[in-house]
C-alpha cells in the first residue's frame, strides 16, 4: 500500500504482518480523494475513521494535513501496527484509539467534518451503521458520513443517503447528517 497524495504521496505503508483488515485499495482511495479534493480544505477538517484496520484512509487524510484525524480500531494487533506509521512517518495529526465502535459513537462529544467507516463486510450490523453514526451526533451541521461496503448492499433508499460510488468492488456512500432537499 501507498499514500496516494499528500505531504507524503508515495510512501509506503508496511502494515504488520498476521493482519485480519482488508485495505481498501490504492485505487478506490484515489477515487474517494479525488471527490474529496473538490468538495473540502483538508487543512480545516476534523476526521473520523472507524474500523480503521490498517489506518490507510487516516494516513491519506493525515498526509494532506487535515486538522484533526482520530482513528478507531478494536484490534490490538492493528492499532500497534497503526502506532508504527504513525512514529515512522512522524504524523502528529492523528490520534488512535483503542476502543469498540459503537462504544465510542456512543460516548464521544467530539464533532467531526468527516466520518469514514469500512467495516469487515461480513458483519451483521453493517447495515444499521449509517443510523448509528448519524444518531450519535458526532457530525458537523455541514459534515458528511461516507461508508465502505459490498456491491450487494445498497444505501440509496436510506432518507439520509445522497451519493454513492463504485470502484472495481468497493463502494461508498455518503450520508448526510441532515436530509438533502
Amino acid at each position: 500500500m501507498r499514500i496516494i497524495g499528500g505531504k507524503y504521496k508515495g510512501r509506503i505503508i508496511s502494515p504488520i504482518s498476521g493482519l485480519k483488515a482488508r485495505p481498501t485499495t490504492d485505487f478506490a482511495r484515489e477515487g474517494l480523494f479525488n471527490i474529496l479534493n473538490n468538495r473540502v480544505d483538508f487543512e480545516t477538517i476534523c476526521i473520523l475513521d472507524l474500523f480503521s484496520g490498517t489506518g490507510s484512509i487516516s494516513f491519506e487524510f493525515a498526509s494532506r494535513e487535515a486538522e484533526v484525524v482520530h482513528l478507531v480500531e478494536r484490534d490490538t494487533k492493528h492499532i500497534a501496527g497503526i502506532r508504527q506509521t504513525i512514529e515512522k512517518f512522524g504524523f502528529s495529526n492523528i490520534k488512535p484509539i483503542h476502543i469498540d465502535v459503537k462504544a465510542y459513537l456512543k460516548t464521544c462529544r467530539f464533532k467531526y467534518d468527516i466520518v469514514f467507516a469500512d467495516p469487515p463486510y461480513d458483519l451483521s450490523w453493517l447495515k444499521s451503521i449509517p443510523d448509528l453514526v448519524i444518531e450519535s451526533r458526532i457530525l458537523r451541521e455541514e459534515g458528511f458520513f461516507i461508508l465502505e461496503h459490498p456491491r450487494s448492499m445498497d444505501f440509496k433508499n436510506h432518507e439520509r443517503f445522497f451519493e454513492h460510488r463504485n470502484y472495481g468492488g468497493v463502494n461508498f456512500s455518503f450520508f448526510a447528517p441532515l436530509a438533502k432537499s
